[in-house]
């Protein structure tokens, strides 16, 4: 019997797939099964992978997508019927090194303490550069943050960061360990079903770590929006549930202002900016988190996007010139002076502010902060909204005053269902409790 049963979870990925196949199968311990998930890919995934690895792999075809965590799961049932000491779950657009398995392997073997650990990874587009090197759940911010991101591998950084979770982009599992704590979370279909399954981890007195000798490469950017708001109702449900579930029960105003001021910035910004499909999905993802509805969301809560620069092209259509005030950020206001390019070809940025330019732009963190209201300036943020008119200053002058009433409606009825979700659960490790404050 082999030591570690490797399942990588696949939807519409073929070429990335066999590449992620053949990295795992290169690697140097081979003390393994591998198990493949098709989640019903519309593409050739299937028909690949078998013509190109065959026998040497257990491949497993599900009849309809039941996401990122319903698909690893499928792999970890089958290969829970064996007896392999260790689990491990790849994403398809995940590349191991070729000694990730290994290292991860001889720190589990030598540290019986973890309960899971996981790869170093760094970006598939930078390789260079880290994606993630543990994970951190801040219940101050309500968020969780990856250790070192985007940072420069220089050799400083330290060989093991023992974190609160672990991406299951590269993740091996003590089979015990599941035993104990069950399986990946399904119900959450996509996105934080590896932060609470390592968060499950910790509850039962097991560590997690990122293993340094362990490394991946990884394509980033599977959360963005495309063509609609599929990943946009799942990144919101389950974060809004996960904090309800697992912030201590002193901090639960805390944590509902701070979710209902989020939801509400996001909510003004996409009505302001003309995309209503993306607020009116995450306000049913806010509804279904505090409802527990859960489980693949229903087609009537997923609409397609429409324009995000639909404001901008119609402010630079026509003009030739354009000067852009990058408050000492340049590749943030070259990032918006490519946008203008592609929008309006004929456009020309100029850099001297004395230079006279059809139109003038000011970089800034938030229009909804601006105390410049005199309008001599185009104000553009980060998330590309502009304050450009004097339909969008009532817009700006009316943000703090909306967002406080906003909350304060809200709160009531935010911390009621959060209560009743509360108590449908089973009581929480006190230890992790005492960590988390």
């Amino acid at each position: 019997m082999k030591a570690i049963g490797i399942v990588i979870c696949n939807y519409n990925k073929e070429d990335y797939v066999l590449q992620c196949i053949q990295s795992v199968l290169e690697s140097t311990m081979q003390d393994f099964d591998l198990y493949v998930v098709d989640n019903a890919s519309e593409d050739h995934s299937v028909e690949r992978i078998q013509a190109t690895y065959g026998d040497q792999l257990t491949l497993i075809v599900n009849h309809e997508n039941l996401g990122g965590s319903g698909g690893f799961n499928a792999g970890l049932r089958k290969a829970m019927e064996q007896d392999y000491r260790y689990l491990m779950c790849v994403d398809n657009d995940a590349f191991l090194d070729e000694d990730a398995v290994g290292a991860l392997y001889d720190f589990l073997e030598t540290h019986p303490d973890v309960g899971m650990a996981g790869s170093k990874v760094y970006h598939m587009e930078a390789p260079s550069y880290v994606q993630q090197f543990g994970i951190h759940i801040n219940f101050s911010t309500y968020c969780v943050e990856s250790n070192y991101l985007n940072q420069l591998e220089d050799g400083s950084m330290p060989d093991v960061v023992y974190c609160d979770s672990v991406a299951a982009c590269s993740l091996m599992v003590r089979t015990r360990v599941i035993r104990q704590i069950g399986l990946m979370p399904e119900e959450n279909f996509l996105y934080w079903d590896d932060t609470e399954w390592c968060y499950l981890c910790l509850q039962a007195g097991y560590r997690v770590a990122s293993c340094g000798q362990s490394k991946a490469l990884h394509v980033m950017g599977a959360k963005k929006e495309c063509e609609n708001t599929f990943p946009t109702y799942y990144a919101w449900r389950n974060w809004i549930l996960f904090f309800v579930k697992y912030t201590p029960e002193e901090k639960l105003e805390e944590m509902s202002r701070v979710f209902l001021g989020s939801i509400f910035n996001i909510t003004y910004a996409s009505l302001y900016n003309g995309q209503k499909n993306k607020m009116k999905t995450i306000m049913f993802a806010y509804d279904d988190a505090l409802h527990h509805v859960m489980g693949k969301a229903s087609e009537d809560k997923i609409f397609q996007l429409e324009r995000s620069d639909a404001k901008l092209s119609h402010i630079i259509s026509g003009s030739k010139t354009v000067y852009v005030n990058d408050q000492g950020n340049e590749d943030w206001s070259q990032a918006l002076y490519q946008k203008m390019t592609q929008l309006n070809p004929q456009i020309t940025r100029v850099t001297d502010a004395a230079h006279h330019a059809d139109l003038h732009f000011t970089m800034c963190n938030h229009i909804f902060q601006v105390e410049d209201l005199s309008l001599k300036t185009i104000y553009v943020d980060i998330y590309y909204n502009i304050l450009a008119t004097r339909d969008d200053l009532l817009w700006v002058i009316n943000y703090n005053y909306s967002k406080e009433s906003f909350i304060y409606a809200q709160q009531p009825l935010f911390l009621h269902l959060a209560a009743q979700l509360r108590s449908t659960l089973p009581i929480l490790h006190p230890q992790i409790l005492s960590a988390a404050q």
